[in-house]
């Protein structure tokens, strides 16, 4: 069994009523490698636990024959995580070292990610993993023209997994899909659902340093091309989400960028849907990558170089509603305002590029 972290992430399983989460988590519950794992879903008979179950700990909590357990949340899910995490620290759960929870189709995934930070117990003990979202080959195309939710929790995931492909017709359907799909949140992975995949250790290990590896493509970047979407009559789709890309070709102000960033999520977090960024940043050899979804911020990752040819800072955003211009003019307000003061130099302090405006 491995040492329970410091912070034990917690995973969030998400998709759109009918996407098939509850076929993945019921699979994924077999497999050995959530052994060490706790499992929060909305009631043990959606997912037919009957067959798995081992031990019933008390009347929301089982233990299953993979060793994870697996409980019911039938209230308020910060207290569902301090009754998890008070069970475990006195021994009457076992010691997991990560946690998934299923969220229902047509919730925000947002406000299950913001009660780690709200909450002044969890916030000390658990941390926001990754966001694993299940999309329906056969009516995801229609939920995303129609749904705003659909959209949230395609944007905000790190892994979507394409289901009922096999039910796909022969008419590019898929392709369509999936071309949407890229559109929409370009640099998640993206997998397709099958008997024996993807595994638990695809979508819920531990991704700190891949998270900040995705952030590159052929090109150094994935999300070259700012996107808007609209839906199948060409008129602008209603979830107004968005996404654009600012450039910086001179390194910025740590502090200055700390103080913009947070500001920007305290105010808009909702609509800032993701955020992905590698940054020069002033004094720095290596890029720093950030990675936030809406107003939670992942610990800034030091990664080892840089893209063939790339040393330039380069921030990702996908938002709801939101201008990208006033974005940009905050950020240099900000970010570029203490460069800026360290060099008599006009060019260091350089806004950023516009070309790559929506």
């Amino acid at each position: 069994m491995a040492d329970i972290p410091a912070f034990t992430p917690v995973h969030l399983l998400t998709g759109f009523l009918g996407s098939g989460k509850t076929t993945l988590l019921k699979r994924l519950l077999t497999d050995p490698a959530l052994a060490d794992t706790a499992v929060l879903i909305n009631e043990f008979g959606e997912v037919g636990l009957d067959h798995y179950l081992v031990e019933r700990i008390d009347e929301t909590m089982v233990l299953l024959q993979s060793g994870c357990v697996c409980c019911t949340v039938r209230g308020e899910l910060a207290e569902a995580l301090r009754d998890l995490h008070s069970k475990r620290e006195r021994g009457l759960a076992p010691p997991f070292t990560r946690v998934v929870i299923e969220s229902t189709g047509l919730a925000d995934p947002f406000p299950v990610l913001s009660t780690l930070k709200s909450d002044p117990v969890l916030r000390h003990h658990f941390r926001a993993g990754s966001v694993v979202t299940t999309v329906d080959a056969v009516n995801g195309p229609a939920q995303l023209e129609t749904y705003v939710e659909s959209n949230r929790q395609a944007a905000i995931a790190d892994h979507i997994v394409v289901t009922k492909a096999d039910l796909c017709d022969g008419n590019g359907g898929l392709a369509r899909l999936l071309s949407r799909l890229a559109e929409l949140n370009p640099d998640a992975v993206r997998h397709s659902a099958t008997v024996d995949g993807p595994d638990a250790d695809a979508l819920f290990g531990d991704d700190t340093a891949h998270r900040a590896a995705k952030l590159q493509s052929a090109s150094g970047f994935y999300c070259d091309t700012p996107t808007g979407l609209v839906a199948a009559d060409g008129t602008v789709h209603q979830a107004a989400i968005s996404s654009f890309v600012i450039t910086v070709d001179t390194p910025i102000d740590w502090t200055g960028f700390g103080v913009w960033l947070t500001m920007l999520l305290n105010r808009h977090g909702e609509r800032v849907l993701r955020v992905k960024g590698m940054l020069d940043i002033q004094g720095e050899d290596r890029p720093v990558a950030v990675h936030g979804v809406q107003h939670l911020v992942h610990p800034p990752v030091h990664m080892e170089t840089w893209p063939v040819g790339e040393r330039s800072s380069r921030i990702v955003f996908i938002v709801d509603g939101l201008d990208p211009n006033l974005l940009k003019r905050s950020f240099n307000a900000f970010a570029l305002a203490g460069r800026a003061a360290d060099s008599p130099q006009p060019e260091a302090a350089a806004p950023v590029r516009n070309a790559q405006s929506p």
